[in-house]
C-alpha cells in the first residue's frame, strides 16, 4: 500500500502552503533562495533549489538546481571545516528525511482494512496521507531554512562552495561517508568531548561568555520542556480528530438502520463531526508547524556537553574559542619558561602573540554572532506566536460556526 504520486506532489505546491519559521526573518532581496518543489522517491528526496539574485558574484540572476540531502550535508561539512569561519555560527545541517513512521502506519492500516467499514477506512487513509504530507513539508522547510540561514549571513553567503551548490546545474556527485570517515567523525566527537572536560578547568576571562553559558543551561531545559508539552498538545488534537472519524462513521452506520426521520438527524450530526475533524486536523497541523517545529529547531541545536551547555550551532564556535583561550594560556606559560631558561624566547613570544590575536579575533566575532543569533531567535518566536494565535482564533470561529449551523439545521 503506498501513497499516490499526486499526494506527494501536493505536499510541496505553493498553494495552501503553510511554512514553519524562517528563522532569520531578514531575507535580503539581493539573494532569495527557496525550494518550490521536491520529489519523494523510495530511498531519497530530490529538492529543487531556486535562486534569484542581483549579487555580482554569481554567473546569472536566476537559476534552479536539483539537490539530494547528501549535498546539504556536504555543504555543511565544508563550512564547518573552513578555518576562516572559526568565529562564525554555522547553521546546523537539516535532518535526514525520514518517512518510515507514516509508511508503517499505512502498512498497518492496510492489514486492518477488513476490520473497518469502507467509509472509516477511507477517512483513516486520508488522515495518514495528510500526516505523510505534513512530514514531507517539514522536511522541505528544514532544508530551505538551512540555505536561507547561510544566504542571510554576510560572510557565509560569499562562500565559493555555497555558490557552487546553488549554481552548478549537474549532479554534485557527493557520495555518502564510508565506514572509515564515519569512524573518523565519531573519533573527532570523542576527542572534542574529552577536550571539553579538560577545558572545563579553564577560567573564563569574559563575563559575557560566562553569562551566555549559564543562560544556555536554563534555556535548554525550558525549551526542551516546552517542546515536549507542545508535542503532547499537538497529539491531543490529532487524537480528537481521529475520534471524530469513528464517531462520524458510527453515526452514518446507525443512520442506515434507522427510520427516515431520525436518519436525517443522524446524517447531519455525522456531517458535523466530519467538519470538526477537518478543523481539528488543521489546528494540530498549524500548532505543529508554528510552535512545535520552532521549539524543536532550537532544542535540537542545543547540546549539554559536560560542564558546558552549548547550543549545537555554537559548540563549534564556543569550543574553538575555548580552545584558543587554552592555547593562549599555555603559550603564556611556555613564554615564562623560555624566559627563565633564556632559550627560544623569540619563538615563544611570536607564538604567544599569534595565540593572543587568534583568541581576541574569535572572541570579537563570537560575541557579534551570539548577539545576532539572540536577536533573530527572539524575532522568530514573536513572529510564529503571533501567526499561531491568529490561526487559533480563526479555527475557533470555524468550530463555533459549524456547531451553530448544525444546531440551526436540527431546529428547523
Amino acid at each position: 500500500m503506498s501513497l499516490s504520486t499526486g499526494a506527494e506532489e501536493e505536499a510541496v505546491t505553493r498553494e495552501n502552503k503553510v511554512r514553519s519559521v524562517s528563522v532569520d526573518l531578514n531575507i535580503d532581496p539581493s539573494l532569495q533562495i527557496d525550494i518550490p518543489d521536491a520529489l519523494s522517491e523510495k530511498d531519497k528526496v530530490k529538492f529543487t533549489v531556486h535562486t534569484k539574485t542581483t549579487l555580482p558574484g554569481f554567473q546569472g540572476t536566476e537559476f534552479s538546481v536539483t539537490r539530494l540531502h547528501e549535498d546539504f550535508e556536504w555543504l555543511h561539512d565544508i563550512l564547518i571545516e573552513t578555518e576562516e569561519y572559526a568565529g562564525l555560527i554555522i547553521p546546523p545541517a537539516p535532518a535526514k528525511p525520514d518517512f518510515d513512521g507514516p509508511r508503517d502506519k499505512m502498512h498497518k492500516l492496510g492489514e486492518g482494512e477488513l476490520s473497518m467499514t469502507k467509509e472509516e477506512f477511507a477517512k483513516m487513509k486520508q488522515e495518514l496521507e495528510a500526516e505523510y504530507l505534513a512530514v514531507f513539508k517539514k522536511t522541505v522547510s528544514s532544508h530551505e531554512i538551512f540555505l536561507q540561514r547561510i544566504s542571510s549571513h554576510p560572510v557565509l553567503r560569499q562562500d565559493h562552495n555555497f555558490h557552487v551548490f546553488l549554481e552548478y546545474d549537474h549532479d554534485l556527485s557527493v557520495r555518502r561517508k564510508n565506514a572509515k570517515e564515519m569512524f573518523g567523525g565519531f573519533f573527532k566527537s570523542v576527542v572534542k568531548s574529552a577536550d571539553e572536560v579538560l577545558f572545563s578547568g579553564a577560567k573564563e576571562v569574559d563575563d559575557f561568555f560566562e553569562q551566555e553559558k549559564t543562560f544556555l543551561v536554563t534555556y535548554y531545559n525550558r525549551i526542551k520542556d516546552a517542546c515536549a508539552k507542545a508535542d503532547k498538545m499537538t497529539r491531543s488534537h490529532k487524537n480528537v480528530a481521529d475520534d471524530y472519524i469513528h464517531t462520524s462513521a458510527c453515526m452514518n452506520s446507525l443512520a442506515l438502520e434507522e427510520p427516515t426521520v431520525i436518519k436525517k438527524y443522524l446524517l447531519k450530526v455525522a456531517e458535523l463531526f466530519e467538519k470538526l475533524r477537518k478543523i481539528e486536523n488543521r489546528v494540530s497541523s498549524d500548532e505543529d508547524l508554528k510552535l512545535s517545529e520552532l521549539l524543536r529547531y532550537y532544542m535540537l541545536n542545543i547540546e549539554a556537553a559536560k560542564k558546558f551547555e552549548l547550543c549545537q550551532e555554537m559548540p563549534d564556535l564556543l569550543y574553538r574559542r575555548t580552545r584558543a583561550l587554552v592555547d593562549y594560556e599555555n603559550s603564556n606559560k611556555a613564554l615564562d619558561k623560555a624566559r627563565l631558561k633564556g632559550k627560544d624566547v623569540r619563538q615563544a613570544e611570536a607564538h604567544q602573540q599569534e595565540c593572543c590575536q587568534r583568541f581576541e579575533k574569535l572572541s570579537l566575532s563570537a560575541k557579534q554572532e551570539l548577539n545576532n543569533f539572540k536577536r533573530k531567535r527572539i524575532a522568530a518566536f514573536r513572529k510564529n506566536l503571533i501567526e499561531m494565535t491568529e490561526l487559533e482564533i480563526k479555527h475557533a470561529k470555524n468550530n463555533v460556526s459549524a456547531l451553530q449551523s448544525c444546531i440551526d439545521l436540527l431546529k428547523n
